[in-house]
């Protein structure tokens, strides 16, 4: 386990505003976590100083690393016109890890447990059923960190992705599409799309499953609780 290379686990180091703004900036311009854009960026600099096999590429967030996609040209300069380089430089980073200089951009409480590896599969498959009618489908409620959010169509996506996502949850752990709450016939279901962490129901994992009263599903430490009241 010590030397898995999907391991997180939480740390702390100091950042100067100006870079973590700019990351947060980065985060929201790439549809990415913010921790896995600093921690692509930490293995691009080990493996530009020798400290990392140029072709290590480890799991960030769930999904594996695609550096041609997220971080800047060796030669790009910041909006001040400094290079990425001489901005790491003076970052202040310590040896002992992690730590945002602001709050979490998400609207609930965590934990700070690291994120699960090798998690096993649902123990039972699901399918959403096939459209027959057209049937009237009673409003459902979502509560999510003290919000309420109405199911008002038919496929309502839950994942990282602030533009893909009908409800954003902006944590690497959770992938960028997640789930999706479906109406069918008149009802509605939650399903898992194919996550890296999957979805949680009364302590087992789950493919999917029909949405009753009061239903409280997790997504990795997150709760998402259901209603048609």
């Amino acid at each position: 386990m010590a030397n898995d290379p999907s391991r997180k686990t939480l740390r702390h180091f100091y950042c100067r505003d100006v870079l973590w703004q700019s990351f947060e900036r980065m985060s929201e311009a790439l549809d990415r976590g913010v921790d896995e854009l600093v921690n692509e960026a930490m293995r691009a600099l080990a493996q530009q100083q020798g400290f990392l096999p140029s072709d290590f590429v480890a799991p960030l967030g769930g999904e594996l690393s695609q550096p041609e996609r997220g971080l800047p040209r060796p030669d790009a300069r910041s909006e001040s016109g400094q290079a990425p380089s001489d901005a790491q430089s003076g970052s202040g980073v310590s040896r002992t890890g992690l730590r945002r200089t602001g709050p979490p951009p998400v609207p609930s409480a965590r934990s700070t447990a690291e994120q699960p590896v090798g998690r096993p599969p649902p123990l039972r498959s699901f399918s959403v059923p096939e459209q027959t009618d057209a049937g009237t489908a009673p409003p459902l409620y979502l509560i999510f960190g003290n919000q309420r959010y109405v199911i008002d169509k038919d496929q309502f996506i839950i994942g990282r992705g602030t533009k893909s996502s009908d409800l954003p949850i902006r944590d690497g752990n959770i992938s960028r599409k997640h789930a999706a709450v479906i109406r069918r016939n008149g009802e509605y279901y939650i399903k898992d799309l194919g996550s890296t962490n999957g979805i949680d129901y009364k302590g087992e994992r789950i493919e999917g499953k029909k949405i009753e009263e009061g239903d409280i599903f997790s997504i990795c430490e997150y709760q998402l609780r259901f209603t048609y009241q």
